[in-house]
Order: C-alpha cells, then sequence, then structure tokens
C-alpha cells in the first residue's frame, strides 16, 4: 500500500476554473495520471485529484478541485473557491469567448477565495495553433495586468501542463517559508502534513516564521 496520499509536508489546496469545454478536466487529468480524453464530459458539480510534488526538499500534496464551468452550477462550484491556496483559471486559445470571460472569472476569485489566494493564467489546446483566436501576447498583457503567473498548454500533448503545478508550488513555498500565510488558520487552504522524523513530525520543531506555539 502507497503511503504518498499520507506522508507530505504541507496540503495546498488548488481550485480549477474557468468556462465550460475549455479542458479543465483534461489539465487535472494529464497532470493527475499523464492521460487525456478526446471526448468531451460534462463536469457536473466538481471533480477532484491529488497528487505529490517535490519542492525545495519538501513533499507537497497538491489536492485539486476541478469546477463545472456551467453558470448553473456556480452556487455549488463558488462553495470550493474558500480555503483555496491556488486558482488556476483557463481559457481555450481556439475560443475568443472563453478568454474575454476570465475578468469575470478573476472578480468571481477575488470575492469568493481568500484574500492571500494566488491565481495562475492558463491558455489551454496550444496544439490548435491553426485555430488560435487568442495571441500569445493577449495572454501575457492579461496576467501581467492581473499579477498572475501565465502558461499556454495542451493537455492533449501534455506540454506545459506540469510546469504549471510545479511552478505555481515553488512560488506557494516560498511564500511559506517568508511566513506569508497563517498556517493556523484553515482559510489559508494549506495543512501541515506529516513526514515521520522530518521537519513537520509534531516531535520535532517547525523553524521559521510558521512556528507553532507551544503551551
Amino acid at each position: 500500500m502507497t503511503t504518498d496520499g499520507i506522508n507530505y509536508d504541507y496540503l495546498l489546496k488548488y481550485i480549477i476554473i474557468g468556462d465550460a469545454a475549455v479542458g479543465k478536466s483534461n489539465l487535472l487529468l494529464r497532470f493527475n495520471q499523464g492521460e487525456f480524453k478526446a471526448e468531451y464530459q460534462l463536469t457536473i458539480g466538481v471533480e477532484f485529484g491529488a497528487k505529490n510534488i517535490d519542492v525545495g526538499g519538501k513533499k507537497l500534496r497538491l489536492q485539486i478541485w476541478d469546477t463545472a464551468g456551467q453558470e448553473n452550477y456556480r452556487s455549488i462550484t463558488r462553495a470550493y473557491y474558500k480555503n483555496s491556496v491556488c486558482a488556476i483559471l483557463v481559457y481555450d486559445i481556439s475560443n475568443r469567448e472563453s478568454f474575454e470571460h476570465i475578468s469575470n472569472w478573476i472578480e468571481d476569485c477575488i470575492t469568493q477565495s481568500p484574500k492571500t489566494v494566488y491565481m495562475i493564467l492558463v491558455g489551454n489546446k496550444s496544439d490548435l495553433n491553426d485555430k488560435r483566436e487568442v495571441t500569445l501576447e493577449e495572454g501575457k498583457e492579461m496576467a501581467m495586468k492581473n499579477k498572475m503567473m501565465f502558461f499556454e498548454t495542451s493537455a492533449k500533448t501534455g506540454d506545459n501542463v506540469d510546469n504549471v503545478f510545479q511552478e505555481s508550488a515553488k512560488e506557494i513555498f516560498n511564500r511559506i517559508n517568508k511566513g506569508f500565510y497563517d498556517l493556523d488558520n484553515d482559510a489559508s487552504g494549506i495543512k501541515r502534513g506529516f513526514i515521520p522524523g522530518g521537519s513537520n513530525n509534531p516531535k520535532f520543531p517547525i523553524v521559521g516564521n510558521n512556528k507553532k506555539k507551544c503551551c
């Protein structure tokens, strides 16, 4: 039996948002299982995946919630904004409308998520370059305007998908080390884990700005 889901230093809660059919579920599937489904299946409510990655000598477990993009599911999916440390906002580079709706998703994220949420902009389906309706420069400009990390990805080929999660986790881990988050508050979207004999073992002190008060 694997212990990957048990042993980790930090658990980070991610949420993936964006219009329907932009490839959110396939981004999660590609990252989590290295697979891709060509046939489109509507996400009902939310789907879930989790994976451990190594960052800075620590094991981080990413708990990722993929949300439905349809308006009639918004009341359900908005509940998942809370307690998220990272939000991945996805559009389809071959669908101009999905890019134009990103500003609405940003507004949703700002109003529903913790103030410390880290947002990433992802232009998916880069394999459809011949059908492109949104330029790379437009994506970069949107990200820069809203102080977001930016990637173009292809869930179909796997191009850049791992980088979305790896690079965002690195940035969040840097912020943890700088004491940016209140790790005693569940709303941060981060939970301390447990590595036998590691820095998060209750028998050992947690160093840095996140040291837990005792007694």
